[in-house]
């Protein structure tokens, strides 16, 4: 079984005591990642969704100022191959020169590096809210993924941190920031298969 190293995340979260996945959590700073494992890269997003305008109005914390962590993300995906997830519409795609990828589904060039994005709802995978996402990967297979957006059906649950706006008599239960953030294991599961098919060579 190939080694992956799961960047920025939780270290009791859902990569924790997986066999074959060296976690790198806030202790021991992702930024410096320095090989040799192919990635799976979930850096902050908090400066770059689409609350980030917001919080910079109110708080003064700038867009896209995330301590280096999407630009470490995005040369570790690089360097060894794996993915990158981050929320859809992310502002870190055109501050990074990335292509936006479709809603509609399917794989897209996103730079001239040879990554590739898409677009994919979380709430496919078993997620609670809808949990649009954007993946940048490079150096690995492309799987087929549940593509698109469910135009007519709702998510079991909005996220209340992020002010969703629902009409009146919506009982669907709110999602705190814990449970909004989460990865659902089957998806988890698609990203580490992802990362494992690498084909980048160590340095």
């Amino acid at each position: 079984m190939k080694t992956i190293s799961a960047l920025f995340v939780d270290s009791k979260g859902c990569y924790a005591d997986l066999p074959g996945v060296d976690v790198w959590d806030a202790s021991r700073d992702a930024r410096r990642y320095a090989g040799p494992n192919p990635v799976v890269a979930h850096p902050p997003c908090s400066r770059w969704c689409r609350l980030a305008g917001l919080v910079e109005a109110r708080w003064g914390h700038r867009r896209g100022e995330d301590g280096g962590c999407f630009a470490a993300a995005i040369d570790a995906v690089r360097r060894y191959g794996g993915v990158l997830e981050h929320p859809a519409y992310s502002d870190a795609w055109a501050a990074f020169g990335l292509n936006r990828p479709p809603t509609g589904g399917g794989w897209v060039n996103a730079d001239f590096f040879g990554g590739w994005t898409c677009y994919v709802e979380q709430s496919r995978y078993g997620h609670l809210a809808k949990k649009a996402t954007w993946l940048y990967a490079f150096g690995v297979d492309l799987p087929p993924m549940r593509w698109g957006h469910v135009h007519d059906a709702k998510s079991k649950a909005p996220v209340s941190w992020c002010g969703n706006h629902v009409s009146s008599g919506d009982i669907r239960p709110r999602l705190g920031k814990a449970a909004a953030a989460a990865t659902p294991h089957e998806f988890r599961d698609v990203l580490i298969a992802m990362a494992r098919t690498s084909v980048c060579q160590t340095p």
